[in-house]
């Protein structure tokens, strides 16, 4: 049996349209699904938690249960956020959002049938790490789109981070300019063009970074830290280059200490990947990051805000997230 998570809205609603060519291969192949349609932020979550719900009654109790995920990002993020048993649970994805960050390292098949078959077969299923956001401490400021309930601690896929980047995503949750670009196919420049409007307003807050409980980074101004598990975010931004999808680590890049000005050099040169030479630009590999900033921030987790914090702690939890594709 198959369960199928499906955005309908994904890319201004084609997610519906690619939902029915699953389907078919679905009827040709003679296999057992079931398909249930997110209906706003959470829904994912909810419906996630509930398929992978352990049913000890259930003749197939020892079998994997496999999900497949057809939306963006942030709909990844709700459903891994909603499984209940990792070993037990096997994902496929098929990306079909603006940004598709998660999917840029994984060399996924560009044609669709041929991803479908790919998730179909289960051949090579993989480990991949996720990371861990902890908040301890919470804003009563709330973004445009949240969840009803906001968790003390949220997974994360792809990446998360405070500051800069997490204000880009919190505006093009909402953003009217991301549902244009997205109709006419070029939903990719979503991020970039709203980065460069918050770039220069982004607040000076100082900050404490402390790596694996050991060293503590204090800087005076900061304009993001993103803890990066694969390595890209925001639509392309390659800000972890090296980055290692499996050892149980993140990549922590950070921008601080510099002004807003020299950011703007460094963000086209980190969609290739090359900005670590620019003073001010911190990278660390470490296993657990805690924050504190001078006040409240947004957070984002794969592009997804809730809330904001002035003290946070990112874990990268080693190949928990068992991939069909």
């Amino acid at each position: 049996m198959y369960y199928c998570i499906v955005n309908p809205s994904a890319r201004s609603g084609k997610g519906k349209d690619i939902w029915e060519l699953l389907e078919k291969k679905f009827i040709e192949k003679g296999l057992e699904y079931r398909a249930v349609f997110t209906k706003g932020p959470g829904h994912a979550t909810k419906l996630a938690n509930s398929l992978t719900e352990p049913k000890s009654s259930d003749s197939d109790a020892d079998s994997p249960i496999k999900l497949i995920v057809l939306g963006g990002d942030g709909t990844l993020n709700e459903v891994i956020n909603g499984i209940q048993n990792f070993e037990k649970t096997l994902v496929g994805y098929i990306p079909i959002g603006s940004s598709n960050d998660f999917a840029r390292d994984l060399s996924f098949p560009k044609k669709l049938d041929d991803l479908i078959a790919q998730i179909l077969k289960a051949e090579n299923v993989r480990t991949l790490d996720l990371g861990k956001l902890t908040y301890n401490s919470m804003s009563r400021e709330t973004s445009r789109l949240h969840e009803d309930r906001i968790s003390v601690t949220r997974l994360f896929d792809v990446s998360a981070g405070i500051g800069f980047d997490a204000a880009v995503c919190e505006q093009a949750l909402s953003s009217n300019t991301k549902n244009f670009l997205n109709k006419i196919g070029l939903g990719k420049l979503t991020y970039g063009s709203i980065a460069l409007r918050q770039l220069f307003g982004a607040e000076k807050v100082a900050c404490e970074i402390t790596l694996d409980g050991k060293k503590t980074i204090r800087l005076n101004r900061f304009i993001f830290i993103a803890a990066m598990v694969h390595h890209y975010e925001g639509g392309g931004f390659k800000f972890a280059p090296g980055a290692d999808l499996t050892d149980g680590k993140f990549d922590l890049v950070y921008a601080g200490d510099m002004p807003s000005a020299k950011m703007l050099l460094a963000l086209p040169l980190s969609f290739i990947g090359h900005y670590f030479w620019i003073k001010g630009i911190g990278h660390h590999v470490v296993q657990k990051v805690s924050i504190k900033t001078q006040k409240p921030l947004w957070v984002h987790t794969d592009g997804e805000v809730s809330v904001k914090s002035d003290h946070i702690t990112f874990e990268c939890l080693k190949q928990k997230l068992r991939m069909m594709n």
